[in-house]
């Protein structure tokens, strides 16, 4: 279901390669937010949740997808993980959506700013891809800076959570929840949140997307913002989602308590260049063989970034869903 920004279809093959066990942000990492964050719901925060995405229009089809058999409550929390993937389902099930009329096939807001920032519910059939990240520059070779375009992740955040606390129609909160769901996941994932700058990617490297990474050195047609989004997990699974949700540690307790967007797009802007760009991955844009002990922080860092992206979900739906 989910592929993040221009993620090639040859890396999930890859990725198996990469990964020794069975858990490795696509759909698993978004409906592993998810889990987190359910678990943190109050009641009445829950079942407000759950009655706004049966509004949505995969309502049925997230429903036809939970194994028989499934408890009530079980079924509500897995339909509520599924939900945290709808804005990358539909740009695989198209369904009438469409990219709007910006650059970059659409990973760049359209010339129109209302178009791009509007907030209407679900009678929007745009995909917003750019939406679902912030390209917060850096370089390595004191090459020049670009703009951050907006709007982007942090500015539809803000739009969402402003809405739900609000009085708007139930139909815009719950396009925003869904949203909601899957851009706090998609922020706390490093390469959602930087673009490195070179002689050769004067605008960036689309968060990794032009980094080629190898499974062997024979095969080289991997990149590395795919790789760290498969991290969690590449089987779009519910239930491979919820072992991995369970198998987190507990998030940082003061760290999760900070609730500012802001503060999470920093801290993964720094890890990326901390823990994403660091060996094998040197200056240029490949290609580099992913090896066993980049592998292993990588796999750390997600699991910490996961933990952290529901416990402020949860934090944040609690105090302003209504």
């Amino acid at each position: 279901m989910t592929f993040l920004r221009r993620v090639s279809s040859t890396l999930l093959l890859a990725l198996f390669v990469f990964q020794p066990v069975a858990f490795a942000w696509l759909d698993d990492g978004h409906m592993a937010v998810a889990y987190v964050a359910y678990q943190q719901l109050n009641p009445g925060t829950r079942d407000r949740a759950n009655s706004l995405l049966t509004k949505n229009p995969y309502y049925k089809k997230w429903l036809a997808q939970v194994p028989k058999g499934t408890s009530k409550n079980d079924r509500a929390m897995m339909i509520f993980m599924m939900a945290a993937t709808w804005p990358d389902e539909i740009k695989l099930s198209h369904s009438g959506y469409k990219n709007d009329p910006g650059s970059d096939s659409g990973d760049r807001p359209g010339p129109d700013p209302a178009i791009s920032s509007q907030n209407i519910g679900y009678s929007d059939m745009l995909y917003h891809k750019y939406w679902h990240f912030v390209d917060e520059p850096f370089s390595d070779d004191d090459s020049p800076l670009p703009a951050v375009p907006a709007p982007d992740a942090e500015t539809e955040i803000a739009t969402f959570r402003a809405a739900l606390s609000s009085n708007a129609s139930d139909d815009i909160k719950s396009y925003d929840l869904v949203w909601l769901l899957h851009l706090v996941g998609d922020v706390h994932q490093p390469l959602h949140c930087s673009t490195r700058v070179s002689k050769a990617d004067p605008q960036g490297d689309a968060g990794g997307n032009n980094v080629t990474i190898c499974t062997d050195p024979g095969k080289c047609d991997g990149e590395l913002h795919a790789f760290w989004d498969g991290l969690p997990g590449t089987d779009s699974k519910v239930t491979t989602a919820i072992a991995y949700g369970k198998a987190l540690p507990s998030a940082d307790s003061t760290l999760a308590s900070n609730l500012t967007a802001a503060t999470w797009i920093s801290e993964s802007f720094s890890e990326s260049k901390t823990d994403v760009y660091m060996g094998p991955i040197q200056a240029g844009n490949g290609p580099f063989t992913i090896t066993t002990a980049y592998q292993k922080t990588a796999f750390a860092v997600a699991q910490v970034r996961v933990a952290l992206a529901g416990t402020r979900l949860a934090g944040v739906l609690n105090a302003e869903l209504k």
